[in-house]
């Protein structure tokens, strides 16, 4: 302690002059922070195997969060002062930031409520994706056509703010498994109920190799959300659309990547009996004309 205060004069010259010198503290405290984010980043890669992206993310909003708070406390006196010098223009302001204003607080939501970690697929309006990083102003999809599953190559940027008027909703579950619905449209002229027990059984041959997988995964899913699935076996309905024609509707629980695949196979299947039946059937009979 005698040390620090027996200091020679110049040095508490020299520490006096940083002090008054905001604009030079705000640099240095700046770029130490950032240099600290690249380290832990480049750590973060360098050691993690799985979950790079939620870390690296959980870095990112705290290096922002901590140049906030110090550019805040470096600037108190002066950001005080401009308050009360525009005082009279704080309605404008506030309705000029209010989009950011918003994005902030659907940030505050996104925090507190965690209606979605990274690496979840979720649907915010008609937009789906895989949750890649969310900020205090955005939140950054994959896109994923959910026809097909499939990463289309595409980002999108959801300001915050539309997660606070619109329903979002999680489906973290498809990333692996899908229930898979497609039908199958045909005129009336075969009964589908013919070929239907065999159309099943194939079905069943298609998703036995992973049914015990498919089970547990089922299984898991009702325990997380404390509901009732359909699956995991396949189901296949029989209907009728408003101009007549058969529907026939299939309902796959199985993985996502294999979707597509089996319901090239289903439909293939389909197509063969029916056309099948549809041969089998006779040929009416046209009336004969007598010619006199």
């Amino acid at each position: 302690m005698s040390n620090w205060l027996n200091m020679p004069p110049e040095f508490t010259q020299f520490i006096n002059i940083l002090a008054t010198h905001k604009f030079f503290i705000t640099f240095v405290v700046i770029v130490t922070i950032f240099i600290a984010k690249l380290v832990a980043v480049k750590l973060i890669k360098r050691k993690s195997k799985q979950g790079k992206r939620l870390q690296i993310n959980m870095v990112n909003n705290v290096v922002t969060l901590l140049i906030i708070v110090f550019v805040f406390n470096i600037w108190s006196e002066e950001i005080q002062k401009f308050a009360f010098s525009i005082a009279a223009f704080i309605v404008a302001i506030v309705l000029a930031t209010r989009e950011f204003i918003q994005c902030f607080i659907g940030f505050i939501y996104i925090l507190s409520s965690r209606p979605f970690r990274i690496g979840d697929w979720v649907q915010v309006k008609d937009y789906y994706g895989e949750v890649h990083s969310t900020d205090w102003a955005k939140l950054t999809l994959l896109e994923v056509n959910i026809d097909d599953y499939q990463y289309t190559g595409k980002t999108l940027y959801i300001p915050n703010s539309q997660l606070i008027t619109s329903v979002t909703k999680n489906l973290n579950f498809l990333k692996r498994y899908a229930m898979h619905h497609f039908t199958i449209v045909r005129d009336d002229t075969v009964n589908p109920f013919e070929f239907i027990e065999e159309l099943t059984n194939q079905a069943n041959f298609y998703c036995d190799d992973f049914r015990d997988v498919a089970m547990r995964y089922n299984q898991l899913i009702e325990n997380r959300l404390d509901i009732n699935i359909a699956g995991p076996e396949p189901h296949i309905n029989i209907a009728t659309s408003d101009i007549g024609n058969t529907q026939v509707i299939f309902t796959i629980f199985c993985p996502t990547d294999r979707a597509l695949e089996i319901e090239q196979k289903l439909t293939a299947d389909f197509m063969k009996l029916w056309f099948k039946h549809k041969n089998a059937m006779p040929t009416p009979e046209l009336p004969i004309k007598v010619v006199e």
